[in-house]
């Protein structure tokens, strides 16, 4: 099959090009210096369409796929010079000219070069124009940039962009739902867009602009269709259907409203099918766009969250999905100076998972296996998230700028497990059914302040505030046949042990920072940073026991309950100096800290105080201007929170117990990154890559005993050096105007070290996925997708494997149809094939909208068409390998209508 495909694919390559002839040359100036990056397009006369169009490179090449025999008229446009046009008649055989353009064109911002070119260039923004490469089937965001050169859009919604991951969508220039890109390309319409800006080398922040290292920072704005400006526009969705004779039903409007004054934009989503516009990972990753302003500090002081555990699970990955959501974003120029914006989010959703996993403990410092735990589960969870946001930007001139955003996150998640499990140690098996609950409503609120002001040419000062406080409360209930620990006071004899734990942690953070730029030339300068991270922390816990008469029992002793607070203080100083060089671009820094802990608890205190110099470094060779090669690096404090330090017991699941360690030193990690970028609009040929290098030296690891399948652990200093290299590469290319190909690999190689059952092991792991895909973009053929992913993760030489080939085919026809199918084949299984698995979804959708202008659309869909019961996944833990294998939703077909506005 993939043979057959790969053939196909490569006759339509083929016919493509036995129709054309090639038209390439050069374009200069009057002086024949080469003009990179200008715009050469080929206009049909008969057809008064644009048949070819291209950007030439650094030797202002252009190459011209053109049909033969035919009149065009060849333009060429570059900012400040006059344009020019040519008048060619092709023949049977390839063309050659040189194209000379002369100075004195008004510069038009790109304005009139944007609106022709499906792609353009101005400095370091990249404009793609969406109708030239939309085919009709396109129905949001997502569609568009898929097919973009050099964008990707991953399964959570992320954008990258030359393998940087964009941090910021905006629409019209005004944030949309900051510090997330999946509820934009998930729901702003396609037939809204007109242009798609990348900027590159983002700073929103006009008076820091220049003076640091942006080269990562990457935003991304929509530009709507003037049709779409000024009123109201979106659309409204309902649908009906079944899955074996159950109902299904999807509601799902969507409304936006942007004027140069104010914006407004409403979605809702409720449906039992599946969708997840917000899951519980982009519930605990959303950062509202506050960023790691100490990130250039060298110390790293991370506020753990979601310590409860509850299963997390993306999209129709679950049995039964039933969904609730509301979301508004809004923003509001009260001046032209002051601006106000902010969103809130409000989800509901009720999970059913059903899974059977394996997990093999192993023998330290072996593949072998220890002790084996099986396991049947049935687990409900009810999750109730809300996320609100409201930002001020006071921006009178470009030499100042005040800032304050406020983060609220909330959520009430409760979780019930019926599970049945079967632990074999020693040739010995248990069989024991255990009932666990967990809750927790935790809140969190962050706020920023910034005020950044330029004095002089000279002198550039930035003050910045953070302020975290954070409350977590998780609630955990185990209700066992067999009791799994020795608890103090502690009754025996009952015919069930029902035990559970509640935990209070709060935090109050602070993190402040005074920044002096001075500019020593217009390419360097010096920066000073004063910094204090302060941080305030409390956390609670006891142990109690249900007797079978309902009554019950504290295990007050000490060992089983935590009073614990932990101050910690990082005051340090920060010298760098940035000086550009020819291509080259050289941050030097180092920053001197004096870090202060003490943590009070079991009636006693425990301080640690001490001072270290901690250095920095920042390459950047600009190889041409579409080419880049990066280096980093940073030698970085990396210290505990609370969970870690607290001695009192802590019964975190049902087979494992937890006890933490007071005399916790941090850990110091050693960084090398190197990042390549090249992004070549001759040939839309763009390739990235990275490699990355960390150790970590007195790294945080875990001392754990088994006995059986049921774990003691606590937290040491490890002597022995922890180790990660990674690396990601891409290539990929678009070529003859229809089509795109791409080529990835992603490694991961990782040394741990723990201690299991007194005995000093060292664990590797290497992760592998390759991926080839293919694909064309015809506006009136069907377009094919077509790819093969191979994944391979060895765990201490426990090898799971997984081939995914896939394919996806969509075709615009009758003017008025648009279809639509997907198909993933999977096949799973390890080195041995003890375990091994076969499975795949097709989904398929045809659309019905008898003109692009009509109101009305219907659509029947269909989803797991094969009626693919589970899938398999695998993981690893420093101790153990584990694979599940967990239910999916079955087949179901949804006729809808939607109602566009």
């Amino acid at each position: 099959m993939k043979k057959i495909l790969s053939f196909l694919l490569f006759l339509l390559i083929s016919i493509a090009y036995s129709q054309n002839i090639r038209f390439d040359g050069f374009v200069t100036d009057s002086k024949a210096m080469p003009m990179e990056m200008a715009n050469v397009m080929a206009i049909n006369q008969a057809t008064k369409a644009m048949d070819a169009y291209a950007i030439t490179n650094d030797k202002g090449k252009f190459v011209l796929n053109l049909k033969a025999n035919a009149d065009y008229v060849v333009k060429v446009s570059y900012i400040g010079y006059k344009p020019l046009e040519v008048n060619l008649k092709t023949a049977s055989e390839n063309l050659s000219q040189v194209l000379i353009v002369e100075e004195g064109g008004i510069e038009l911002e790109g304005v009139e070069i944007v609106k022709e070119m499906p792609v353009s260039i101005k400095g370091d923004t990249i404009v793609y124009n969406a109708d030239s490469f939309s085919t009709g089937t396109e129905r949001k965001l997502e569609d568009i940039l898929k097919k973009l050169p050099g964008v990707e859009v991953n399964a959570d919604g992320e954008v990258e962009v030359e393998g940087k991951k964009v941090s910021k969508l905006m629409v019209e220039g005004k944030d949309f739902f900051d510090g997330d890109t999946k509820l934009g390309v998930k729901n702003i319409p396609a037939d809204a867009i007109d242009k798609v800006q990348v900027l590159r080398n983002y700073n929103e922040n006009s008076v820091l602009k220049g003076v640091e290292n942006n080269e990562d920072n990457i935003a991304m704005n929509i530009k709507l269709k003037e049709g779409k400006k000024n009123f109201w526009f979106g659309d409204v969705t309902a649908g009906i259907g079944v899955a074996h004779e159950e109902e299904r039903y999807l509601v799902n409007p969507k409304l936006f409203y942007y004027s140069p004054k104010y914006s407004i934009n409403l979605m809702g989503n409720f449906n039992n099918i599946g969708e997840l516009p917000l899951t519980m990972q982009d519930y605990f990753k959303f950062t509202g766009g506050f960023r790691n302003m100490m990130a250039k500090g060298g110390s790293s002081f991370n506020v753990s969250s979601n310590d409860l555990g509850i299963s997390l699970l993306r999209n129709n990955r679950a049995k039964e999905i039933e969904t609730s959501f509301g979301a508004t974003n809004f923003s509001y120029n009260i001046t032209k100076a002051w601006s106000l914006s902010g969103f809130g989010i409000i989800s509901s959703s009720i999970t059913d998972l059903e899974t059977v996993s394996q997990t093999n403990i192993l023998q330290p410092n072996s593949s072998e296996v220890l002790s084996t735990e099986n396991r049947e589960e049935n687990i409900h969870q009810k999750s109730n998230l809300g996320l609100f946001k409201l930002s001020s930007k006071l921006n009178p001139n470009e030499k100042f700028q005040l800032d304050y955003d406020v983060l609220v996150k909330t959520s009430k998640q409760d979780e019930n497990n019926d599970l049945l499990r079967e632990s074999i140690f020693n040739n010995l098996s248990q069989t024991e059914n255990i009932i666990s609950q967990k809750e927790q409503d935790p809140i969190s609120v962050n706020q920023n302040f910034g005020i950044y002001f330029m004095q002089s040419d000279k002198n550039v000062f930035a003050f910045e505030m953070q302020h975290l406080y954070q409350e977590e409360d998780p609630f955990y209930n185990a209700n066992l046949q067999l009791q799994p620990f020795n608890f103090s006071d502690y009754v025996q004899g009952q015919n069930r042990n029902d035990i559970n734990q509640q935990r209070f942690v709060k935090t109050n953070k602070v993190d402040t920072k005074l920044d002096y730029y001075y500019m020593v030339t217009p390419k360097s300068n010096i920066n000073v940073t004063l910094g204090n991270t302060n941080s305030y922390q409390s956390f609670n816990s006891y142990i109690f026991q249900i007797l079978d008469n309902g009554t019950r029992n504290d295990l007050d002793s000490q060992e089983n309950s935590n009073d614990v607070t932990y101050r910690f203080n990082d005051a340090f100083v920060g010298l760098h100096y940035k000086i550009l060089a020819g291509k080259f671009t050289f941050t030097p820094g180092v920053s001197l800290h004096q870090f202060s802990m003490n943590n009070e608890q079991l009636g006693s205190e425990f301080k640690q105080n001490f001072t270290r110099l901690l250095p920095d470094f920042y390459a950047l060779y600009q190889i041409k201007k579409s080419e880049s090669l990066t280096y980093n690096f940073a030698l970085t404090n990396n210290f505990t929170d609370i969970n870690q330090l607290a001695e009192g017991f802590v019964f975190s699941n049902y087979n494992s117990l937890f006890r933490g360690n007071r005399t916790l030193e941090n850990s110091t990690a050693i960084t090398h990154t190197l990042n390549y970028r090249r992004f070549n609009m001759f040939n839309f040929e763009n390739i990235f890559a990275n490699v990355t290098y960390r150790k970590a030296i007195d790294a945080v690891k875990t001392q754990a005993v088994f006995t059986g399948v049921n774990q003691f652990s606590s937290p040491f200093n490890s002597e022995f050096a922890d180790e990660t290299v990674s690396g990601f590469a891409n290539y990929g290319r678009s070529f003859l105007k229809y089509y795109k190909a791409s080529l990835g690999a992603n490694l991961t190689w990782s040394k741990f070290n723990n201690i299991q059952n007194n005995v000093q092991q060292s664990t590797e792991s290497i992760n592998q996925t390759y991926t080839v895909r293919a694909s064309t973009n015809y506006k009136t053929l069907p377009n094919l997708e077509i790819g093969y992913s191979f994944t391979v993760n060895d765990y201490n030489d426990n090898k799971f494997y997984t081939d995914r080939p896939f394919a996806k085919l969509d075709y615009f026809f009758l003017n008025s149809f648009s279809f639509v199918t997907e198909y993933e084949f999977f096949h799973y299984y390890n080195k041995d094939k003890t375990v091994e698995n076969e499975y795949d979804f097709l989904s398929a959708s045809l659309i019905y909208q008898k003109t692009k202008s009509s109101k009305w659309e219907y659509k029947i869909s269909a989803t797991n068409i094969l009626n693919t019961t589970s899938l398999n996944s695998d993981s690893f833990s420093q101790f153990a390998t584990s694979t599940s294998q967990y239910r999916v939703q079955p087949r179901y077909v949804i006729f809808s209508l939607k109602y566009n506005l």
